[in-house]
């Protein structure tokens, strides 16, 4: 498969394709748009399946091959922020609040982008191991909670924490990661016709909304600069390759090593804004909304996971 055949297969997938629809109508300014519960409910089952599928996976995983992959994420958990902070401390010349806060979401999951690498190698013949929801959460926490240590963040930092515990993407994920876990093969048989089959057009209609969302971010991009844009795309770059690597260390298939590169490349809009508003009010969401959701999630979903993919080929050999 060419360079020209692997962005071909991600732009006309069904998910990428619903992306650039919202995209769309938000620039031609049409009425659509998706009600609040519709939203939220996508975002509950989206988050539930995910964990439920990698829990029923696990139950068939011993210890022992995914000691070195829980390893690695984690060594990502750590990384990344610290790389993202200091990038944006030199190249965009931002406070220090306001760097601690970009480093909290680059540290962080995009589950959507997740979720998007995952049916990406699947359509390009390769499986990730199935306990790749479990490395998602292992990177969610860290990313976050070393990104607002980074701001000195004093009082309400411990609050952030349990926020990012108990909010929805980690707890759905976790808890549907147990679900999946105890019940195993014999659970999943019994839900399959809800959880798996509908899965992937749940997903396609979460991104036609994340594409309206993105649109009304432009401006924001358009404000902060080419700087915001070049940060945006080079970091992902960065912290993918970083993954590529470490999931090459720790004996990951192709398949996985670039579902783990895309997750590293990724910058959280679910857990990380709700930890970052908490704990840093002075910091504008502005800053970090633009540059995750209207800069890195496109790219990751155009660009970023066919170049992780073609890098991972080569490593991989």
């Amino acid at each position: 498969m060419d360079a020209l055949e692997l962005i071909r297969l991600n732009l006309l997938s069904p998910m990428v394709l619903a992306f650039f629809l919202g995209v769309l109508a938000v620039l031609l300014k049409s009425d659509l748009s998706f009600p609040e519960p519709l939203y939220a409910a996508l975002s509950l089952y989206l988050l539930f399946a995910i964990g439920f599928k990698g829990g029923v996976e696990l139950s068939k995983t011993s210890l022992e091959a995914l000691l070195r992959p829980a390893l690695a994420t984690l060594l990502l958990g750590v990384l990344t922020p610290l790389l993202a902070y200091a990038l944006a401390r030199r190249f965009l010349r931002v406070r220090q609040e306001e760097a601690a806060a970009l480093a909290a979401h680059y540290g962080s999951v995009s589950a959507v982008t997740f979720l998007a690498a995952l049916a990406f190698v699947q359509a390009a013949g390769h499986r990730a191991e199935g306990f790749m929801p479990t490395l998602v959460a292992f990177l969610e926490v860290p990313g976050v909670v070393i990104g607002l240590l980074l701001a000195r963040a004093r009082g309400d930092l411990r609050e952030a924490v349990r926020e990012v515990l108990v909010g929805r993407s980690v707890f759905l994920m976790v808890g549907g990661l147990l679900v999946g876990f105890l019940s195993g093969e014999e659970g999943m048989a019994k839900v399959k016709a809800f959880f798996v089959d509908p899965f992937n057009g749940a997903l396609t209609l979460f991104l036609m909304e994340l594409g309206m969302v993105a649109a009304r971010r432009l401006q924001d991009v358009r404000r902060l600069g080419a700087r915001l844009f070049a940060f945006g795309t080079l970091v992902p770059l960065l912290h993918g390759g970083l993954g590529l690597l470490l999931g090459h260390w720790a004996g990951l298939s192709l398949g996985g090593g670039v579902v783990l590169a895309a997750m590293a490349a990724s910058a959280s809009y679910i857990a990380a804004p709700a930890a970052v508003r908490l704990a840093l009010p002075q910091v504008s969401p502005s800053l970090y909304i633009a540059a995750s959701l209207a800069v890195t999630f496109p790219f990751n979903l155009v660009l970023g996971i066919p170049l992780y993919y073609a890098l991972g080929r080569v490593l991989w050999g």
